[in-house]
C-alpha cells in the first residue's frame, strides 16, 4: 500500500514498524456540540483506513480521542448552568449515536483527555528539565523555535508560521511561536488538576502527545486528521513528543481534504454548519457515508442537496442489484461457480485492492463496485442462472462494501401475513387471467408501500 505522507510530501510504500500490525491515532472530537458534516468527513475517511487494514489481515490499534476539557466546554457549561464533566459526557454519547448511524466502529481506544492527566503533567516536566518549556506564574510554555525542525509538517518558514499563529494572551512569552503546555486556572468555576506549577489544566496540544505516547508507544505508525489540523496542533504535537522522547513521533501523516458547503468554505459566520444528526433525517446517514467515500479523502469536496441526492441514487443502484441477487438466489439451483464468473469477479477484488492499495482511493474503489454491478445484472438477465454464482456476486458485495463500511441499513425484510396473503391472491388472479382484480390488489399493494415487479422467475416485491 501506499499513501501520501503529509511529512515528506509524496507518496510512500506503507511499511509498518512491527510486522503484520498497524498504529494509528486520529485525532477525535472536542465534545461540546453534536458533530458537523465537516467532522465527519476524517471519522469516516480514517474509519474506513482501519477497515482496509484490518481487510488485508493487520491488527489495527486504532486510537480517536475525546477532548473533554477545553475552553469550548467550560463556556456551554455555564451557558446551560451545568458542569463540565456532564456536557463531556452528554456530548460523548451523542458522538456514538452519530458514529453508529454513519456506521464507524469503536476505536481500540477512546481515550478522554481528562483521564491522562498524571502522563500529560510527566511529559512537560520532562520538557521542562530538558530546556524545552517554562514557568509564567503557573502557565507552562513550549520554547518552539528550540526545536530545530519546528515547520517540518507544514513545509512553511517560521516567519510564515509566525505570521498566521494564533497571540496567546500572555504577552510575557519569550516569543510570539510559543505555545501552551498547561493552562493556570483563571476562575474558581474551572476545572482543574494539581500540578507542579500549581492549579490548572492542560493545553490542547499535549493531551494528543499524551494520548498517543500512553496508548501506542513513542513513535507510531499513522497520524491522521483534517487539513485544518496541520497547523498549529499536528506540528506542536511533533515538536514536543520528539523533544520530550528523542524519536521520531509518527511515521505517516494522513490529512483528509476540506468541506464545502454549496461552495462556499465552512465558517461560523456563513451559519452553515450543517449537524450530522440534522442532515441525518434528510438523507440518511449511509447515503452521507457514501457521500464521503465517492470522492478521494484528499481533494476538496463540496456538499450540496444535488450532490448527495447522487450519492442517494448511486447507493440505491447498488442496492438494487443486491436485493435482485438475494431474489434470484432463492428462485436458482446450484450448477457451479462458472469458470468465466469466478474469473470475472477475482479481476474486480484486484481492482478495488488496487484502488485502496493507491492512496485509499475509495472514489475508484466505489467505480470497481459499480463495474461488478453492471456485470452482474447483465448475468442476472441471462437464462440457466446458477445460484452458486448468484452466492458469489452477492459475498463479493458484502465483502468489498464492509471495507468502505456501506450495505448495513438495508436489512433482509419480511413481509407480514396480510401483505404476503394479498401478493398470493394477486398471482392467482393473473393465472386465472383476471387481470382487473391483480390489477386492483397491486394498487392496493403499492397504497400500503410495497410494489411488485413480475420476472420470468416470479414476482418481486420491494418497499417504497
Amino acid at each position: 500500500m501506499k499513501i501520501f505522507n503529509t511529512l515528506t510530501r509524496k507518496k510512500e510504500e506503507f511499511v509498518p514498524l512491527k510486522e503484520g500490525e498497524v498504529n494509528i491515532y486520529s485525532c477525535g472530537p472536542t465534545v461540546y456540540n453534536l458533530f458537523h458534516i465537516g467532522n465527519a468527513r476524517p471519522f469516516i475517511i480514517f474509519d474506513t483506513l482501519r477497515r482496509y487494514f484490518e481487510y488485508r489481515g493487520y491488527k489495527v490499534n486504532f486510537v480517536q480521542n475525546f477532548t473533554d476539557i477545553d475552553d469550548k466546554l467550560i463556556n456551554r457549561a455555564r451557558e446551560e448552568g451545568t458542569t463540565v464533566s456532564e456536557i463531556a459526557k452528554k456530548y460523548i454519547e451523542e458522538y456514538f449515536i452519530d458514529a453508529k448511524g454513519l456506521n464507524i466502529k469503536h476505536a481500540t481506544y477512546h481515550p478522554k483527555a481528562t483521564e491522562n492527566i498524571d502522563e500529560i503533567i510527566k511529559i512537560i516536566k520532562t520538557l521542562e528539565e530538558k530546556g524545552f518549556a517554562y514557568n509564567l506564574d503557573g502557565g507552562v510554555y513550549f520554547r518552539a523555535k528550540k526545536f530545530d525542525e519546528y515547520g517540518k509538517l507544514s513545509h512553511m518558514p517560521l516567519d510564515e508560521l509566525e505570521a498566521g499563529v494564533r497571540k496567546e494572551l500572555d504577552e510575557r512569552k519569550e516569543d510570539p511561536m510559543d505555545f501552551v503546555l498547561w493552562k493556570k486556572q483563571k476562575s474558581p468555576d474551572e476545572p482543574a488538576w494539581e500540578s507542579p506549577w500549581g492549579l490548572g489544566r492542560p493545553g490542547w496540544h499535549i493531551e494528543c502527545s499524551a494520548m498517543a505516547n500512553r496508548f501506542l508507544g513513542k513513535t507510531i505508525d499513522i497520524h491522521c486528521g483534517g487539513r485544518d489540523l496541520i497547523f498549529p496542533h499536528h506540528e506542536n504535537e511533533i515538536a514536543q513528543s520528539e523533544c520530550a522522547n528523542g524519536v521520531p513521533f509518527a511515521r505517516y501523516w494522513m490529512h483528509n481534504g476540506f468541506i464545502n458547503i454549496d461552495n462556499q468554505k465552512m465558517s461560523k459566520s456563513l451559519n452553515n454548519f450543517l449537524l450530522v444528526r440534522d442532515l441525518s433525517k434528510i438523507y440518511g446517514y449511509e447515503a452521507i457515508r457514501f457521500f464521503m467515500l465517492s470522492a478521494h479523502y484528499r481533494t476538496p469536496i463540496n456538499f450540496s442537496d444535488e450532490l448527495i441526492k447522487q450519492s442517494q441514487a448511486g447507493l440505491e443502484r447498488l442496492y438494487n442489484c443486491i436485493e435482485n441477487l438475494d431474489f434470484l438466489i432463492s428462485k436458482s439451483q446450484s450448477r457451479g461457480v462458472s469458470e468465466e464468473v469466478k474469473g470475472q469477479v477475482e479481476k474486480y477484488k484486484n481492482s478495488f485492492i488496487e484502488a485502496m492499495d493507491d492512496d485509499l482511493n475509495t472514489a475508484d474503489a466505489i467505480s470497481v463496485l459499480f463495474e461488478l454491478a453492471k456485470y452482474a445484472n447483465t448475468y442476472c438477465a441471462g437464462e440457466n442462472l446458477s445460484k452458486d454464482d448468484l452466492v458469489l456476486f452477492k459475498e463479493t458485495f458484502m465483502e468489498l462494501g464492509g471495507v468502505l463500511g456501506i450495505f448495513y441499513s438495508k436489512k433482509d425484510e419480511t413481509l407480514d401475513s396480510e401483505i404476503e396473503e394479498l401478493i398470493n391472491l394477486r398471482q392467482k388472479a393473473r393465472s386465472e387471467k383476471n387481470f382487473k382484480e391483480a390489477d386492483r390488489i397491486r394498487d392496493l399493494l403499492k397504497e400500503k408501500g410495497i410494489i411488485l415487479l413480475d420476472t420470468p422467475q416470479g414476482v418481486k416485491w420491494k418497499r417504497i
